[in-house]
């Protein structure tokens, strides 16, 4: 279970630090990326290659779709080795600017309903009735 829970953070982990690159806020990332790895000066050349990649792709995000797996694979080993790091780890992506950014659109119609969930939370709205509902099948009739 444990390594479950690791596994899924390094993975949003690695998605957080691509969706960083190239953008407004990527110096803040790529510096708490720096500090979560120590300095090691392999993983500093490693953003700013990546991060240049990201930059000058005809197609940005499918350079960092591309790129989220090894960075995850990169952050599962560190949790590995030093599963301290984790909360860290959790700091960073909670702290990456536009990080948690989500829209959802949803529409119900006549009787239809929606269910909406994002990040842990359920959402129900039912849309208004149909006027051709009989009134003996209305629940305030």
């Amino acid at each position: 279970m444990l390594e479950e829970s690791l596994t899924a953070l390094a993975a949003a982990g690695g998605g957080a630090v691509v969706a960083a690159m190239a953008t407004d806020a990527w110096q803040v990332t790529r510096d708490g990326v720096v500090r979560l790895f120590r300095g090691r000066s392999e993983v500093e050349g490693r953003l700013d290659e990546d991060a240049a990649l990201v930059a000058g792709a005809e197609d940005p995000d499918g350079a960092r779709q591309a790129l989220v797996p090894a960075w995850a694979l990169r952050l599962r080993a560190l949790l590995a080795e030093h599963p301290e790091c984790a909360e860290e780890l959790r700091a960073l992506i909670r702290d990456v600017p536009g990080g948690q950014h989500s829209v959802q659109h949803n529409t119900a119609h006549d009787n239809g309903r929606v269910f909406g969930v994002q990040h842990g939370n359920i959402v129900f709205h039912q849309g208004p009735e149909s006027r051709h509902q009989s009134p003996e099948s209305r629940p305030d009739a």
